[in-house]
């Protein structure tokens, strides 16, 4: 009898592990749009019908939405339930979020925020501080920082390094401040111009204590590093529906984000590395690049090295590696690189 309990205990413990090595935890999805509208720039914009539809396939799939900041939070920390969740995010305050997209969330009383570069506000084309202010003084919409001029912030090959110091700063606290000043808001989170950052520039954000989110693709967990966080950039050539649902359901890949490169390229194509440890195996790994489709990598003992088979021409471009998470979801690494001898935009 005793031996019959013992039997039954360790097989009760054995399928304890087994289903703990392979159900994914729930991470958080941010999602990044610029304008909704049907007639501005396409690289930037999602049209309407998409956007509506979006914002059904995750009611659809019963995703909870949840605020940026607290999501985030509770992300790094490994803190989620087990339901994956989705936060909403837009860049620039562009005139549509206003027009389109406000209304659209606001009939499900779903949480946002919009990040503002100041010196826009009030052009063709952006929102008014009026706008601004009537959005943000609802309970569900957050209003943070993009910058004052949307300049590229990291440093330039050829740029003092005080001069640097000088315009970053600036632009980092000038438009924490007009914020605070006209909106009351002064939320702990910054999206980078572009998606652009290096180390120098992240440190910067550390030492405010802010969040820094880019426009790299992938999913928020406790592998994720607080001033490099992915968003699913959701523009029309991106957010279309047949990938969408991967997407919304992707776990972050379970590689130390902070001891990734910052994506700055020393040469052309940049080499990328990390190691598989327990839960990645080489023959479920798949990597692309941008413009070049999928792409082979190399496997040196325990480390997976990605390399593209030439130079890229444009200043910024990504690496994307995939592997199956369990349960139809997919682990998801996105590495931006920044080529800083290319003309900016």
């Amino acid at each position: 009898m005793i031996i019959i309990k013992r039997l039954n205990i360790l097989t009760m413990i054995t399928a304890l592990l087994m289903m703990a090595t392979t159900t994914a935890n729930a991470d958080l999805v941010i999602l990044q749009y610029h304008h909704v509208d049907d007639s501005t720039p396409g690289a930037t914009s999602t049209s309407r019908s998409l956007f509506e539809a979006q914002i059904k396939m995750i009611q659809d799939l019963e995703l909870d939405v949840v605020p940026l900041l607290s999501g985030t939070r509770q992300a790094l920390a490994g803190e989620l339930e087990d339901k994956s969740q989705v936060a909403i995010t837009f860049d620039d305050a562009y005139e549509s979020v206003y027009s389109a997209a406000a209304p659209i969330l606001e009939r499900s009383n779903l949480p946002y925020t919009i990040f503002v570069n100041t010196d826009a506000i009030g052009s063709r084309g952006y929102m008014t501080w009026d706008e601004l202010r009537e959005l943000g003084s609802q309970d569900h919409v957050t209003i943070a920082n993009h910058s004052t001029d949307h300049a590229h912030m990291a440093r330039r090959s050829n740029e003092p390094e005080d001069q640097w110091q000088a315009r970053v700063n600036r632009s980092l606290d000038e438009a924490q401040k007009v914020l605070k000043d006209r909106l009351g808001a002064e939320e702990p989170m910054f999206a980078y111009p572009y998606g652009e950052f290096d180390e120098a520039l992240e440190a910067k954000l550390a030492d405010r204590g802010w969040l820094g989110f880019g426009q790299q693709s992938g999913a928020v967990g406790r592998w994720s590093h607080d001033t490099r966080l992915p968003r699913f950039p959701m523009a029309n050539a991106y957010g279309q529906l047949g990938s969408l649902k991967d997407k919304l359901l992707s776990k972050a890949f379970p590689v130390p984000a902070k001891d990734l490169p910052d994506g700055i390229v020393d040469r052309n194509p940049p080499a990328m590395s990390f190691p598989l440890g327990e839960q990645l195996d080489a023959n479920r790994l798949t990597c692309f690049a941008s413009g070049m489709g999928r792409i082979d990598f190399e496997v040196n003992g325990d480390t997976v090295v990605v390399e593209a088979p030439k130079a890229f021409q444009s200043r910024r471009f990504r690496y994307n590696c995939t592997h199956p998470a369990g349960q139809g979801s997919f682990y998801w690494l996105s590495q931006q690189w920044l080529d800083r001898d290319k003309p900016e935009d």
